[in-house]
């Protein structure tokens, strides 16, 4: 059989962790649950700031993208890697996979997107506080929204029609899940634009969103060290922290995930990064933007008081 042959299979075996007997019930409760965590967190987010009309604002609104993306990264991944665990062969179709490969990518580079254009919220806040609502008004939250999204689908798109168009010759997935890598490895045609094409949007993108994080709130921190007003720079010093430190937290996940890949020995290692990128940052962004905004903190503690008065009344 010539090696260039391409095989006519569309169901591939991946490469899941190594998950022993006496560890996989464990493993399934705690992915279960950070998964019901991810999502309650999340939805429940997005519904109080769609029904608390005081939270009608432009940074609250911005960050209804975030959650959105969060539960849409963790649906991905989870629930696959739910049915996989007591699964000793692990099998996808290729069709399968190309979506999977699309969503996982997609999630990523949207993180970064809605990340900048939230720092671009804040800094308008910060830096032009009169001409604020004359900028942030609900057309430019859209136009904001649907760049962020827009622009991060069409590279990924490019980037799976890359692969798409590939012949195949090989069918096993050196990952727990599919991604753009392990896409084109399954074939045995010249793969270098894929490659060149993959650094250049994973660096682009890298580039553009730590430059863009990095000299707007570089300049938020001037104006606000610059500034009379104590209290309110300290406000807005806080609630650019609390952005930073989501994006520190999808920094940190990617960057292990590429330095992984340069130690083939650490394949176990990587894996587990890997699903951590669609885990860590999803469950710790609602938990981070929930607990250090005071305004989304103080309608979740009456909300909750609320709910408690009323079924005190009821067992009265």
């Amino acid at each position: 059989m010539m090696k260039n042959q391409t095989l006519d299979l569309d169901l591939l075996q991946l490469e899941g962790l190594k998950v022993t007997p006496e560890t996989s019930v464990p493993a399934f409760v705690f992915l279960l649950l950070i998964y019901i965590f991810i999502v309650v967190a999340n939805v429940g987010l997005v519904a109080l700031i769609s029904m608390e009309s005081s939270l009608h604002q432009p940074m609250y609104l911005l960050f209804c993208n975030m959650s959105v993306n969060d539960v849409f990264g963790a649906s991905t991944v989870i629930p696959r890697l739910l049915s996989d665990i007591f699964v000793s062969d692990r099998y996808i179709t290729y069709t399968d996979c190309v979506v999977q490969t699309f969503c996982s990518h997609f999630h990523a580079a949207t993180s970064h997107t809605v990340l900048m254009i939230m720092a671009y919220d804040r800094y308008v806040a910060v830096c032009s506080p009169l001409h604020y609502a004359a900028i942030m008004t609900g057309r430019m939250v859209v136009k904001l929204s649907t760049a962020a999204w827009s622009t991060a689908f069409v590279v990924i798109l490019v980037l799976v029609l890359l692969d798409v168009r590939l012949s195949r010759c090989r069918r096993v997935i050196r990952n727990p899940f599919c991604d753009n890598a392990s896409l084109f490895k399954l074939s045995c045609e010249n793969v270098v634009i894929n490659q060149v094409y993959g650094i250049f949007t994973a660096i682009g993108m890298l580039t553009v969103s730590v430059s863009t994080i990095m000299l707007t709130y570089l300049r938020i921190a001037i104006v606000c060290l610059s500034g009379k007003s104590n209290a309110v720079n300290g406000r807005a010093l806080q609630t650019c922290a609390t952005h930073l430190a989501l994006y520190v937290v999808l920094l940190l996940s990617g960057c292990t995930i590429v330095a992984l890949h340069r130690f083939p020995y650490l394949s176990d290692q990587r894996k587990l990064a890997s699903i951590m990128l669609h885990v860590v940052p999803p469950a710790l962004n609602a938990v981070i933007y929930g607990l250090q905004i005071k305004a989304v903190r103080q309608k979740i503690f009456i909300l909750f008081t609320r709910n408690k008065m009323t079924v005190f009344q009821v067992k009265r």
